[in-house]
């Protein structure tokens, strides 16, 4: 079960207007100056916290891989997933290859089951194209993969018609490309909450 972020353009507004509550967002870090990146960005948004520790540590329906656009899950968090979950890189890159012809482009989401009770879902949203490549520093990788999950939680529906967002309340999301992609933690935190505020804001 497999499921897409292809909210158009205006989806921003209709998550202002239509009276829907956001998802729960736990922002995860277990590097501390990723934790206090997210602290200094946070502010007041209702429904966001952080978390120091591993996404696999919270109560959540889906946690978010930033992976590869090639779904190879062989490195730093994604990692630390295929390894509690064992089917789950199959099926993110079974995903891939269905949906995209192999190639889940920066920018793009999709969500797979992780074979578990909890979280029963994985939200891969790449932060670069190529394993193990390293982000320059004005890089807007983060703020791309992180509106692409976001996307998909308002707009996305899964194979057996149930919206993402009714699937998904909280959602586990780790740095994005602050590992081997070598992105600043405060670039990050500045990307992930300024997407955040574009899609719920």
């Amino acid at each position: 079960m497999t499921a897409e972020s292809r909210a158009e353009p205006d989806t921003t507004s209709t998550a202002r207007s239509d009276g829907g509550a956001p998802p729960r967002l736990v922002l995860c870090a277990v590097e501390e100056q990723l934790g206090q990146a997210w602290e200094a960005q946070l502010g007041d948004r209702p429904g966001v916290r952080v978390f120091r520790g591993s996404t696999l540590n919270v109560p959540a329906e889906a946690v978010v891989s930033p992976a590869n656009s090639y779904g190879w899950m062989r490195g730093g968090v994604d990692a630390a997933y295929a390894t509690e979950f064992p089917s789950v890189e199959q099926n993110v890159r079974s995903a891939v290859l269905a949906t995209h012809g192999g190639e889940l482009p920066v920018g793009e989401a999709l969500i797979v089951p992780t074979g578990s009770p909890s979280p029963a879902w994985l939200i891969s949203a790449p932060t670069m194209r190529e394993p193990g490549e390293r982000l320059p520093a004005d890089t807007v990788h983060p703020y791309l993969a992180a509106r692409a999950v976001f996307r998909l939680w308002l707009a996305g529906v899964l194979d057996d018609g149930t919206p993402v967002r009714e699937a998904v309340r909280t959602i586990a999301l780790p740095g994005l490309g602050t590992g081997v992609g070598g992105v600043d933690p405060r670039t990050c935190a500045r990307q992930v909450m300024a997407a955040w505020d574009e899609i719920f804001g």
